[in-house]
């Protein structure tokens, strides 16, 4: 397996990773992608995952980063499923506002789900994720996350 690379220079993070909190929410840095926490939870344990080449168009990343993405999302999966159980998992790639290269990673809940106290609840279940619906967390609550998904990743 292989390891992940070292936390980035700030002036390597492009603005949609900042937007996200970079580098304060990197849960995970590859080679050629940032994992990291999704500020505003629309489900619980929401991620970004961010792609490093300066590119605003899928098509645009190099073979070697699509060839990390598969290992990637391998390690996303096993991870969220470890952590937090979810039923499926959705990834949205939707870059109208932030244009560089990044999935929102959802992983949604039949049900309601506890983390720290708190309840998360999917609020598209079973349709869509609905991204209006944020579950209200703190940077404390953002913090625990962080740290209990990094204990769970493969």
């Amino acid at each position: 397996m292989n390891k992940p690379a070292a936390s980035p220079e700030p002036h390597s993070l492009n603005a949609t990773m900042r937007k996200f909190g970079a580098p304060q929410t990197i849960i995970r840095q590859y080679q050629y992608w940032s994992v990291m926490l999704r500020p505003a939870q629309a489900t619980l344990g929401a991620l970004v995952l961010a792609a490093h080449e300066p590119a605003q168009a899928f098509s645009e990343l190099s073979p070697a980063s699509f060839t990390e993405l598969h290992e990637i999302t391998r390690h996303i999966e096993a991870t969220l499923a470890k952590a937090f159980q979810n039923d499926k998992i959705n990834y949205l790639m939707l870059m109208m506002v932030d244009p560089d290269v990044h999935f929102h990673v959802l992983p949604r809940y039949a049900q309601t789900k506890q983390f720290a106290g708190l309840e998360f609840i999917d609020a598209g279940w079973p349709a869509m994720p609905d991204l209006s619906q944020i579950n209200k967390t703190d940077a404390a609550t953002n913090q625990l996350l962080v740290t209990h998904i990094l204990s769970c990743w493969s």
